[in-house]
């Protein structure tokens, strides 16, 4: 009898223990567990950070746990992109990368590289797009493109600083046209706002910089936005053409805002926030929200975000490189 109830304990006590790991694995599977940190490579207050906060929200709302945003900045971005990257890949550190993320490698900076991400989803992008004077001689891109074809250096081009993503989609887009880069006339300014008076004054002929940044000068009658660098058209300016549709090249340096996390995370949490992503871009109140602050909602999922961003990764490098500021 002792020896019947000693084997009887010892089976309940392994079921028991069966029950305890399956709880266990259960509750393991069932990511988040706990808060998770979302880290932001650039400053509170601005478009990044907002944005950032509130698809942090929106996660947090789903999810059931909190996601904290944590603003990790310097270095152009690269202090908080290379800390992305180099996080724990346990599902409890997320982050929100940008274009920037793509060009540090080329620019001889280390510490992250477009292949150091598991990438997660796109939310945002939008397109830089090229601004002419109200009374230039040629009314669309195709006149614009024309005149620079036949004369590139005579075609003085601004929107920020040599280098900046203005000046590599501007220089990389003549590239994809066949036209020598290194002939162009680029006119370094402090930002988009003084470049679009020096188009507005005619000291300059093209400006690249965002439709929502020349909208002023635009509505003033002074410039005219005619197209945008990109291969996708844009939610909030639907009705301009892309580059890709006019001249049939496949440069898109798209500035973006994305969800990203360390390489090697768990499937299980890409596809949990792939979803809850989609759900949130797909919400009108999002989708407003995005709006009122500038913004373009544009989702991609895991799979299409990173070939996105790998193929701006590429394009960029090649731009550096034309305009002999790679490293």
């Amino acid at each position: 009898m002792f020896h019947e109830a000693l084997l009887r304990s010892r089976q309940a006590l392994c079921l028991a223990g069966i029950a305890l790991v399956a709880t266990a694995g259960g509750a393991l599977a069932e990511w988040p567990e706990k808060a998770v940190t979302v880290i932001v490579p650039w400053s509170a207050g601005g478009g990044t950070d907002a944005t950032a906060r509130a698809v942090a929200s929106e996660l947090e709302e789903r999810l059931g746990q909190p996601f904290n945003v944590v603003n990790r900045t310097g270095g152009g971005g690269l202090v908080g992109h290379s800390a992305i990257a180099n996080a724990p890949a346990d599902g409890y550190t997320l982050g929100v990368i940008t274009i920037e993320s793509t060009m540090f490698a080329a620019q001889g900076l280390p510490g992250v590289t477009p292949e150091d991400y598991t990438y997660i989803g796109r939310f945002n992008a939008d397109p830089i797009a090229i601004n002419i004077a109200a009374d230039a001689d040629y009314s669309d891109a195709q006149g614009l493109i024309d005149v620079v074809r036949a004369d590139p250096g005579a075609v003085a081009a601004s929107g920020a600083n040599r280098g900046g993503l203005s000046h590599l989609a501007w220089i990389g887009l003549l590239d994809k046209l066949d036209i020598d880069p290194a002939a162009a006339t680029w006119v370094a300014t402090d930002g988009s706002a003084p470049a679009m008076q020096q188009l507005a004054s005619g000291a300059i002929d093209v400006v690249s910089t965002s439709p929502a940044e020349a909208q002023s000068l635009v509505d003033a009658g002074e410039a005219k936005t005619v197209a945008l660098i990109s291969s996708e058209r844009s939610s909030l300016y639907p009705d301009l053409p892309t580059t890709t549709e006019l001249f049939d090249t496949d440069w898109s340096p798209l500035p973006f805002r994305g969800v990203a996390a360390p390489k090697g995370i768990p499937d299980e949490v890409v596809a949990k926030v792939e979803a809850a992503l989609q759900e949130i871009t797909e919400d009108p109140d999002f989708q407003s929200f995005m709006a009122s602050r500038g913004f373009s909602v544009a989702y991609q999922d895991a799979a299409m975000f990173e070939r996105t961003v790998m193929s701006s990764s590429e394009g960029l490098a090649s731009a550096m490189s034309s305009a002999g500021l790679s490293q």
